[in-house]
């Protein structure tokens, strides 16, 4: 079995209008969520062989802070593809995954997570209506799949947790700043 942990990037500040959508930073609120979902999946008992993660500034420090609540993580490969990537390239980047690894940590973008979420799990999945509802920023996701990474395929998969940062801490919701 392999196990596939996906994690939107936090929240992101738009203080800057100069810069670039792939070059915002993560805000205040946003740091705070990614360190509490890494403290959350620490204890949940996840770990992880692989790491790919798109390259956008929000990524990269969404996983320094992830890091910060969870620990020691292999090292990410960046992978520009993973920007703003559709449902259908991410499912190109999982059936890509090293063999040898069954625990995977993907860290993206919405739409394409959201999507990707319900493109592998089953309709009737009681979980799936969360993720319908909305996949926030910080929210991770796991999902069992089979053997074999390259299986990868529409319903195949078993959603087995969905948590949202405000799951942890109400402050992290959408209605506090």
């Amino acid at each position: 079995m392999k196990t596939l942990t996906l994690l939107r990037h936090a929240k992101s500040g738009w203080d800057d209008p100069a810069l670039s959508d792939y070059d915002r930073p993560l805000n205040a609120k946003g740091a705070r969520a990614a360190t509490a979902m890494g403290a959350h999946v620490r204890q949940a008992g996840l770990t992880f062989d692989t790491v790919v993660a798109s390259s956008a500034k929000r990524v990269v420090e969404t996983l320094e802070h992830f890091r910060r609540g969870y620990g020691t993580l292999p090292d990410a490969r960046h992978d520009r593809t993973l920007y703003l990537a559709s449902a259908g390239t991410m499912l190109d980047i999982i059936r890509a995954l090293p063999a040898d690894a069954d625990r995977a940590l993907l860290v993206g973008h919405n739409p394409g997570l959201e999507d990707l979420v319900l493109l592998l799990s089953a309709e009737s999945n009681p979980l799936r209506g969360a993720v319908e509802e909305k996949f926030p920023t910080a929210s991770v996701a796991v999902l069992e799949l089979s053997d074999r990474w390259t299986d990868a395929c529409d319903g195949c998969g078993h959603l087995t947790s969905f948590v949202r940062p405000r799951d942890l801490d109400p402050s992290l919701g959408p209605n506090h700043d």
